[in-house]
């Protein structure tokens, strides 16, 4: 494939050239910290000064990303979610991504809030804070306060921000094209990966999404009073600007304000852990970022939860492997796991299983004897999900999601209650769904859902037959097949039989000395003995040879040239 195929190369040519830029001066920099002088390593900085050749290639990752804007620094935090693909290093790295954007002036922000509302700002709210309390890479987001007297917050997007992203976006199909080609990026599934991140960012655009969202967390925790869902209000609101309820709380990252509050943290971390676990393993529709700035404590021990742009949907048969794979790992069942891991997840042609089964025994031996009061689940998670990306399978983005929001879960809860074991609080969950999956309400459903296929196949079936044999009795039934792989085999068979044939050829010309021989051409410069060779014979085994070493050389650089299989 040639570069100039890419149609994104020259409608976006300056972005390109930016991204290229930065992605070479992180390159070099990887070189210049491997092999190059030790002076030479403060050659290249950061924005902010620091060298890169210095820092390790994950943070080297980090701050490239960083460095190229908003739409990289989403895709670095989506990556973090994905521990499977770029591996449990470089996506704990990546969780550290912050959005060092300025906010938009004050004038920019009011003027899309009337483009969108249809209203001057002063009409809409008698209280809006110019300046913003916080600002990301897709929103900035502003208290207010409307005409009736309630405290809210209003998320507006940034001016020109879509564009910015569509041409991102574009970018980044172009090089998730390249990349596919290259070896070193197989396992990280570039295509694949890009597009599950153009969907997700051009839902984060439309912020009724995230209105959605708060709408559907509130119904599932009607009458809950430990838990606050901000309200949102749907007059107020757009695809580009979100207003809602502001809840003001202590937040879980301030540890010396919660202590002066005097909150049970021991109670709140049990109880946050709840809220998740019923999100997740009841309702199967749950907030899929719980780091510290997204929770906020209020009183009477009252969780509220923030951001909801980023949320996780689990199935009943998501819910039920999930579960299959902790109770592997309790139960010390190295077989089960195996086979849920490969089960619920894409594995390449050529995986091993039985060295998947050996190092999955070996993870089974060390995490399943923990008791489950001392049951590391954050660590054997990091750990299994290390050994599933080291064998090239790709778990679905879901599980993958999953895995990470209960990593992350747990590391949250402990900041509450150092001795907060999440394991224990999942065994009542555990419970309920190997109830849920054995109950009859559900077999009832796999009953239906099998005998619908079934129905299905059995209609389809009759006609089908009857289409196969008119083809065989009128002579049209053909069988394509694919030959994958076979290409380079066939042409390397034809160059070798070439070069071959060749070589014997021109060793006949000079064996039987045809005409014209080197002494017709130039006695002066050739040496005697060599007088009598064939001058055809001579050119066409020279031309044998190149081919047989180019041919030689394509197979020593395929890796195939002595490999048993």
């Amino acid at each position: 494939m040639k570069i100039s195929s890419i149609p994104q190369l020259y409608r976006n040519l300056n972005r390109w050239r930016e991204i290229l830029a930065v992605l070479s001066k992180y390159e070099l920099a990887n070189w210049i910290g491997r092999l190059g002088p030790d002076f030479a390593k403060d050659l290249l900085k950061t924005p902010g000064g620091t060298s890169i050749a210095r820092h390790s290639w994950e943070m080297r990752v980090r701050l490239a990303l960083s460095e190229l804007g908003p739409t990289f620094i989403k895709l670095g935090q989506i990556l973090s979610t994905r521990p499977d693909l770029v591996g449990v290093g470089l996506a704990e790295e990546l969780e550290h991504l912050q959005t060092n954007v300025p906010a938009d002036s004050p004038e920019v922000a009011k003027a899309l809030i009337q483009q969108e509302l249809g209203r001057p700002v002063e009409e809409l709210f008698v209280e809006f804070e110019d300046v913003p309390m916080a600002a990301a890479s897709i929103g900035q987001v502003h208290r207010a306060k409307l005409p009736s007297g309630e405290r809210v917050v209003v998320k507006v997007q940034r001016a020109d921000i879509e564009r910015k992203v569509a041409v991102d976006l574009e970018i980044l199909a172009g090089l998730a094209v390249l990349a596919e080609r290259l070896p070193e990026f197989h396992n990280y599934r570039p295509r694949a990966t890009t597009a599950e991140f153009q969907r997700t960012m051009r839902g984060e655009l439309d912020f009724r999404r995230e209105m959605r969202n708060m709408e559907q967390f509130a119904r599932d925790f009607e009458g809950d009073k430990t838990i606050r869902i901000p309200l949102a209000y749907p007059e107020l609101s757009t695809a580009r600007v979100l207003t809602m309820e502001y809840i003001e709380g202590v937040p879980l990252s301030a540890a010396e304000r919660i202590r002066a509050k005097g909150f049970d943290t021991k109670e709140l971390a049990r109880r946050g852990a709840n809220i998740y676990l019923e999100m997740i393993f009841c309702n199967g529709f749950y907030h899929a970022d719980p780091h510290p700035g997204n929770i906020v404590l209020l009183d009477g021990n009252v969780i509220g939860l923030l951001d909801h742009g980023m949320v996780g949907r689990m199935t009943e048969r998501m819910q039920e492997a999930f579960v299959e794979m902790l109770l592997a790992i309790t139960n010390r069942d190295a077989e089960h796991l195996t086979s849920v891991i490969t089960r619920i997840g894409t594995t390449p042609p050529e995986l091993d299983r039985g060295s998947l089964g050996i190092d999955v025994a070996d993870f089974i031996s060390h995490y399943g004897s923990q008791s489950l009061d001392q049951f590391d689940l954050s660590g054997a998670l990091g750990e299994m999900t290390e050994i599933i990306r080291r064998y090239g399978i790709m778990l679905p983005a879901r599980v993958a999601m999953l895995i990470k929001v209960l990593i992350t879960l747990e590391g949250t809860a402990k900041l509450l209650s150092p001795d907060f074991n999440l394991i224990e609080v999942m065994k009542p969950y555990q419970k309920t769904l190997l109830w849920r999956q054995f109950s009859p309400a559900r077999q009832l459903r796999k009953f239906r859902r099998l005998y619908g296929e079934v129905e299905h196949l059995i209609e389809v079936l009759p006609r089908g037959i009857v289409d196969i044999l008119q083809q065989v009795e009128t002579g049209k039934f053909d069988v394509h097949l694919d030959h994958r792989g076979l290409e380079p085999s066939v042409n390397r068979l034809v160059l070798g039989m070439l070069a071959s044939s060749l070589f014997v050829g021109s060793a006949l010309m000079m064996a039987h000395h045809i005409p014209p021989l080197m002494r017709e051409i130039s006695v002066r410069i050739i040496p005697q003995f060599m007088h009598e060779i064939s001058v055809p014979g001579a050119i066409a085994c020279g031309f044998s040879v190149a081919l047989g070493l180019r041919l030689w050389r394509a197979i020593s650089k395929s890796g195939h040239l002595d490999r048993r299989e």
